[in-house]
C-alpha cells in the first residue's frame, strides 16, 4: 500500500504551479499527510560575471526577493484547500532544482508534485525544465501536472 507522509510542491507563484498545489493540497487530505509548499528565489551569483563586486547589493537584493517570497507563500496554499493539514512552508535561495532535491532528501519527502510550463521546442531547449530535471533527480516520485488536461471532480 502507498503511504504518503510528506508532499512536496514547490511553487513559483505562476498559474501553473497553482494548478498543481490543488492536486498537492488534495492528496496531502487524502492521505492525511503534512504538505511541504516551497519556494526558490534564484541565486544570480552563477548569471553574474565578477559577482564577488557586486556582494552587498546582490546580498541586499536576494533577501528582498526572499522577504517579498515569504509573504507571498504565507498566502498559499488557499486555507479551503488544506483543511485539517499540517502546512509547512520554506522559502530557500539557490537554482531551484537543486534546492528542491536537496530539500526532499532533508525532510524525507515521499512524493513530489510540480507544475509543469508545457513548453517544448526552442525555448525548452534554451530554458530547460526545472520539471524535468527534478524528475530525472527525485529520491522519491514526481507527479507532474500540465496544465491543460483533468481536474479533480468534487461529488
Amino acid at each position: 500500500m502507498i503511504n504518503l507522509k510528506k508532499i512536496l510542491v514547490p511553487t513559483d507563484f505562476s498559474e501553473f504551479s497553482l494548478h498543481a498545489m490543488k492536486y498537492g493540497c488534495e492528496f496531502a487530505r487524502r492521505f492525511g499527510a503534512e504538505l511541504h509548499a516551497v519556494s526558490v528565489v534564484e541565486d544570480i551569483y552563477p548569471l553574474v560575471p565578477e559577482s564577488g563586486m557586486l556582494l552587498p547589493t546582490a546580498t541586499n537584493y536576494l533577501n528582498d526577493l526572499k522577504a517579498a517570497a515569504e509573504k507571498t507563500l504565507a498566502t498559499r496554499p488557499d486555507p479551503s484547500w488544506v483543511e485539517g493539514v499540517e502546512v509547512k512552508r520554506e522559502v530557500l535561495i539557490g537554482t531551484a532544482f537543486l534546492e528542491i532535491i536537496r530539500y526532499a532528501k532533508e525532510e524525507d519527502i515521499d512524493m513530489i508534485v510540480i507544475g509543469t510550463h508545457g513548453r517544448t521546442g526552442l525555448v525548452h531547449a534554451l530554458m530547460g525544465s526545472v520539471a524535468e530535471k527534478i524528475v530525472r533527480k527525485a529520491p522519491c516520485p514526481v507527479l507532474t501536472v500540465r496544465p491543460e488536461g483533468h481536474d479533480f471532480v468534487m461529488p
